[in-house]
């Protein structure tokens, strides 16, 4: 009997801690709605005006398609370096692959807004001593963001290595297979789930990111994010909750469809 209502306990205080995380998340929803320019309760009506509004809105529209540019370079820069990384600490016997695997995760323990103020300082060095300027423009967003999705990618990767079975590696080469053709023609395929689930994740680490690409984003360029900040230091109406909505829509299709290969739980 005690198991059974230690079990419904703590199933309660499950359900109620995730309907208060998720609370904010429903009211911003809830406002994209309204039928007001300013938010009162109860609302006056309901509309979908915003959501127009929202998608018409220059800014906006630039800004996703900065974001979805950066998040889907990082993405795939992030997959490739995480695969080869994934399989040197999972399959290498190499003296320092503990040190390799806390560095490649080191910056999930920085803050955000530290770390982009340390590459900020570092692309401004960079330029005076080599005169590539990274500090303002896609390219050093795009490594700053690739630098945000290594150690999610590493983590998907690594986690669907583990459950890999090596006999057919090893089959492929008792026949005769180099173990270039090995890799291409049987390890990748098997971590083809982990691989997607990487990209996908990886995709929604970067272009939610606000802190790192406001010390990045060059003259007249904006993410979505920043987009969403600079429209609320003059205005305060349903439109940024009708672009927020969207944008939680949208992150949370991408998590759904990642759970689906490699279950995040494992992994966050």
């Amino acid at each position: 009997m005690k198991p059974r209502i230690g079990r419904m306990v703590l199933g309660t205080v499950n359900v109620t801690v995730m309907g208060l995380m998720l609370l904010p998340v429903v009211f911003v929803a809830w406002s994209a709605f309204y039928d007001s320019t300013f938010l009162t309760f109860p609302p006056p009506g309901y509309t979908v005006r915003w959501f127009e509004a929202a998608l018409k809105r220059e800014a906006f529209v630039s800004g996703l398609v900065t974001s979805a540019k950066v998040a889907l370079m990082a993405a795939c820069a992030g997959v490739i370096i995480g695969t080869a990384a994934s399989l040197v600490l999972q399959r290498s016997r190499l003296p320092g692959t503990q040190f390799l695997q806390t560095l490649l995760v080191s910056p999930l323990m920085v803050p955000n807004i530290v770390l982009g103020i340390a590459l900020y300082l570092f692309f401004l060095s960079m330029a005076d001593h080599t005169g590539l300027d990274l500090s303002q423009g896609l390219g050093g967003l795009t490594l700053a963001h690739t630098l945000l999705t290594l150690p999610w990618s590493v983590r998907l990767i690594s986690a669907n290595l583990t459950g890999l079975d090596r006999s057919l590696e090893e089959a492929a080469m008792n026949l005769g297979a180099s173990p270039l053709r090995t890799f291409f023609m049987v390890t990748l395929p098997q971590l083809r789930a982990g691989m997607i689930a990487a990209v996908l994740f990886s995709f929604i680490i970067s272009f939610e990111n606000l802190e790192i690409s406001l010390f990045l984003v060059g003259p007249g360029a904006s993410t979505f994010p920043i987009a969403l900040m600079q429209y609320l230091e003059f205005n305060m109406d349903p439109t940024v909750a009708a672009a927020s909505t969207l944008q939680v829509v949208l992150i949370a299709t991408l998590l759904v469809i990642t759970d689906k290969y490699v279950k995040l739980s494992r992994v966050v």
